[in-house]
């Protein structure tokens, strides 16, 4: 018996990245953290496949709880040899646990390809923010790759309560002012200005925003779970929004030029 408890005493300690002892636990396993300054370094040293100034990814969002159709996706994305990089339009949890988070990455990091995400609104529930924090990084960020400038931005504003600070319009103004030296720009968000969850007070300038941004080819979005193709607001903007993992379903986006582009729907 008195051997029982040191040996528990030394799984407990020695043992403790195994341990959660709270469903909301933003801490992670080093092997679960920074996985957006990770993946960045992978396509940073990965040439482009497709080359000269042709860029292929994947577009897909909301994975939430659909892990058997993860894993089917990471099956169907490795059997391709033209695409760069997957970018996941947010909520990758439902509940906002990072454990969620982790079993998400448990089946994207099989890919041949790095993948990139931006925070959905069931990423913000409970301490679900400082868990994306932990696990993937920042909020808002940018990329660049192949002559295209990424800027992925948190527009999660009724998750805030629509205080008037998300989007971060400071940041998105100051980003977007400049293409960074791409030819090519393309803005990624989990909730569409069009849609009730996004702060209605800054509908208009995140729209003017948009449009005062050089080299623009289109918006990327995730949370209504399906795709579709519009320019809502009649000014030349394109929306694109992604489907849900549910759906078995992804986009595959060719660019080439300045802003010419083609979508191919792939379904797995």
């Amino acid at each position: 018996m008195r051997g029982i408890v040191p040996a528990l005493f030394f799984l407990l300690f020695s043992g403790c990245d195994l341990l959660e002892f709270s469903p909301n636990e933003t801490r992670s396993p080093a092997k679960y953290r920074d996985l957006t300054r990770k993946n960045l370094e992978a396509l940073a040293a990965k040439p482009n496949p497709s080359g000269g100034d042709t860029l292929r990814f994947v577009f897909i969002g909301d994975s939430q709880r659909f892990y058997d159709e993860a894993e089917e996706f990471v099956k169907s994305i490795n059997r391709r040899r033209d695409v760069a990089f997957v970018v996941i339009a947010g909520d990758i949890s439902d509940f906002g646990m990072g454990r969620e988070m982790r079993w998400v990455d448990e089946r994207l990091r099989k890919m041949n390809i790095p993948y990139l995400t931006v925070i959905g609104n069931h990423d913000y529930v409970a301490n679900g923010r400082g868990a994306y924090e932990t696990i993937y990084g920042p909020l808002n960020y940018t990329f660049t790759y192949a002559d295209t400038r990424f800027v992925l931005v948190d527009t999660n504003g009724r998750e805030v309560g629509f205080n008037g600070s998300v989007p971060d319009m400071s940041w998105v103004n100051r980003t977007l002012a400049t293409s960074g030296g791409a030819r090519r720009q393309i803005v990624m968000s989990h909730v569409p200005p069009t849609d009730g969850d996004f702060d209605p007070q800054l509908v208009g300038p995140y729209v003017q925003a948009l449009e005062n941004a050089p080299g623009l080819v289109f918006q990327l979005n995730g949370h209504q779970h399906d795709f579709s193709v519009r320019q809502p607001y009649e000014n030349g903007i394109t929306f694109v929004n992604s489907y849900s993992f549910e759906k078995r379903e992804y986009v595959v986006f060719t660019l080439w030029g300045d802003k010419e582009f083609k979508l191919e729907t792939v379904s797995y």
